[in-house]
């Protein structure tokens, strides 16, 4: 039975204008691309084709299906229970971080394997790395700390012939440091992207995901189910965003003289004024914050650098 077509909320397009993912999703070319997609497609409480956003399987077969439908991507897959991160949004930082290197290349967005970025946090998914190269050329590092999120990540660079050789991994043994036992000495990047653990604790990221699929279902919600998964590395640490976020901008200090730009996404603004101080106390020339998204569902970029413009262009 369909269901009663509702009026859609009034939405601003708040994407990045290269996004690929800035129109709502064409569910037939969808299916025509993958059709395993198909049998998660049903229609919303507006009438529209879409996917059951509370099922891990419907999110991880969309992500699948947009991988190789926009950026040519034949295999992906993750073990269970690791993220599955939302595609349209990793997209969103990844130009933005373009926009940030052509600020110093006058006004040019460098593409090609001449640049180099580090992914602190690779994870199984892969997902930055995938979206870089494939939409610059880019060359990327992707680092992890858990040794299954690197195999998985090698396993989709190595079964996809566009990605091989353009994505290298490495395992930080440490799980205490960022740069350090990853970046070799007199290896330059031009850039470092990170999307840091936001929660504290375990407890503290089960209650956003139950808030989150609150908001999803109309209804309070309290069986830990993960739609886009996660691991514990991944969602939480101690200290959670802040003191992680801390810890890279006091080791980037030692590295100065080994990248242009030093990146995180912010979650809570709130974390931005303590990070400004920090930065300052540590030398940082060039301090940049670039906002993304909705005043709904805001996010940031916190870019700094240790150089002048001049070397960096």
């Amino acid at each position: 039975m369909i269901p009663e077509k509702k009026e859609h909320p009034i939405e601003k397009n708040t994407f990045h204008p290269r996004n690929k993912h800035c129109k709502r999703y064409n569910f037939k070319e969808l299916i025509e691309t993958h059709a395993e997609l198909r049998p998660f497609v049903l229609l919303n409480k507006y009438g529209d084709e879409s996917v059951d956003f509370f099922n891990p399987q419907a999110v991880k077969m969309l992500n699948k299906t947009l991988l190789k439908h926009f950026y040519g991507i034949e295999y992906w897959d993750i073990p269970p229970n690791y993220l599955c991160p939302p595609i349209p949004g990793r997209a969103e930082y990844i130009h933005y971080i373009a926009d940030l290197l052509s600020s110093s290349n006058k006004l040019e967005i460098p593409t090609g394997s001449s640049i180099k970025c580090l992914d602190i946090g690779v994870g199984a998914n892969c997902i930055y790395p995938i979206i870089g190269h494939i939409e610059y050329g880019w060359k990327f590092i992707g680092s992890d700390i858990d040794p299954v999120a690197i195999e998985s990540a090698k396993k989709i660079v190595d079964k996809n012939a566009n990605l091989k050789g353009h994505i290298e991994f490495r395992l930080q043994a440490n799980p205490t440091a960022i740069f350090k036992g990853i970046l070799q000495k007199e290896e330059h990047i031009d850039v470092t992207i990170c999307n840091p653990p936001f929660h504290t604790s375990l407890a503290e990221a089960q209650k956003g995901t139950f808030r989150k699929l609150s908001n999803l279902k109309g209804k309070k919600i309290t069986k830990p189910i993960l739609n886009f998964g996660g691991k514990n590395n991944e969602l939480w640490c101690e200290g959670g965003e802040l003191a992680f976020i801390q810890n890279m901008i006091y080791e980037s200090k030692q590295f100065a003289n080994s990248c242009s730009y030093f990146t995180s996404l912010v979650s809570k603004q709130d974390h931005l004024a303590v990070l400004y101080k920090l930065l300052k106390n540590v030398g940082a020339l060039d301090v940049k914050t670039i906002e993304m998204g909705s005043k709904n569902k805001a996010s940031r970029i916190i870019a700094w650098s240790f150089k002048s413009k001049t070397p960096q262009k």
